[in-house]
Parts: structure tokens; C-alpha cells; sequence
């Protein structure tokens, strides 16, 4: 993996992820972040935004199977890290015909469970229903397969204290 920081380093991070192992070790330093709210992940399809998700989710301690939204448009988790049982919501917006669905499905309650973890793919089809992301991951598959990502803290992710680590 490899990465290199503008010039705030706390606020944005670019990554070239060349195998899945890469993709792994960015999941571990994903789940080591004190984060909570919406990320938003996006990109092509074919991108990586379910395998960076699935790998994410298994850092954080989840064993079982991780199956994707992409029909059910949330899959949830409770899972016990570092100590204590967090809510994870894995949530897949690809198929989301009108943003008012969410408020039918009660995502809001998602949304507004404290200290919940709500990793949103095609979070832009519901751009104006969605509150601001703490943290949004761009994805994109480069000519030679590597993946090419970039990490974009919200201000408000590090008023709270998160901070990307420099590599």
C-alpha cells in the first residue's frame, strides 16, 4: 500500500492499493479510527467499495459471513470492539430509486444511533436526504488494477478528534 498526504495531512489521505492484502491493512487502520456518523464510500462499480467494506467490517472483530446490501439495501452488525458492542450499518444505495425509501426503511434511526458506524456505497443517490459524511472514501480502478483511494475527513470528524495516520 502505498500513500502520500497533501498538505493536511489530518484531513486527506491518497492511497494505491496494488493487492487485496493492501486493501486489508487499509480496513485495519480504518477500524483502528475513533469513528462514528456516516462514511460515505464511492466509486465505479468494480471499484472495491464492498471488499474495502467486508475486510472493514471483519477488523473491527464481525466473524460471520458479510452479505451485501445490494438488494436489501442494509445489512446490520453488532460487533465487539475493543471492549464494547458497536452498531455497524453496512448500507448499499445502488438500487435506491427515490431517497424518500430511506425514511420508509427508518434509516434516520441509523443515522441517529449514537456512536453507530453507517458505511454508505452510492451514498450520491441520496446526496440531498443524507447528512454530510464524517469521513468520505473515493475509490477508483486504475489501468494497471491497482485501486487508487483517497481519505477525505470532515471537518466535524476531527473536531471529534479523529485524525488519519500519516504513513
Amino acid at each position: 500500500m502505498v500513500s502520500n498526504a497533501n498538505d493536511n495531512p489530518a484531513q486527506t489521505q491518497h492511497y494505491v492499493l496494488h493487492s487485496e492484502n493492501d486493501t486489508e491493512a487499509l480496513a485495519h487502520m480504518l477500524a483502528d479510527l475513533p469513528l462514528s456518523g456516516s462514511v460515505w464510500l464511492s466509486g465505479d462499480l468494480g471499484a472495491g467499495k464492498t471488499t474495502l467494506t467486508r475486510y472493514w467490517l471483519r477488523a473491527l472483530g464481525h466473524k460471520g459471513a458479510v452479505k451485501s446490501p445490494t438488494y436489501t439495501l442494509v445489512e446490520p452488525y453488532q460487533i465487539a470492539h475493543a471492549g464494547q458492542y458497536i452498531s455497524v450499518y453496512h448500507a448499499d444505495l445502488y438500487r435506491l430509486q427515490d431517497p424518500e425509501e430511506l425514511s420508509f426503511i427508518g434509516f434516520d434511526d441509523y443515522l441517529d444511533e449514537p456512536h453507530a458506524l453507517v458505511l454508505i456505497e452510492w451514498a450520491s443517490r441520496a446526496e440531498g436526504y443524507l447528512p454530510p459524511p464524517m469521513l468520505s472514501i473515493k475509490m477508483r480502478q486504475q489501468d494497471d488494477g491497482s485501486r487508487a483511494v483517497t481519505l477525505i475527513l470532515s471537518d466535524a470528524a476531527i473536531e471529534q478528534g479523529v485524525c488519519l495516520p500519516t504513513a
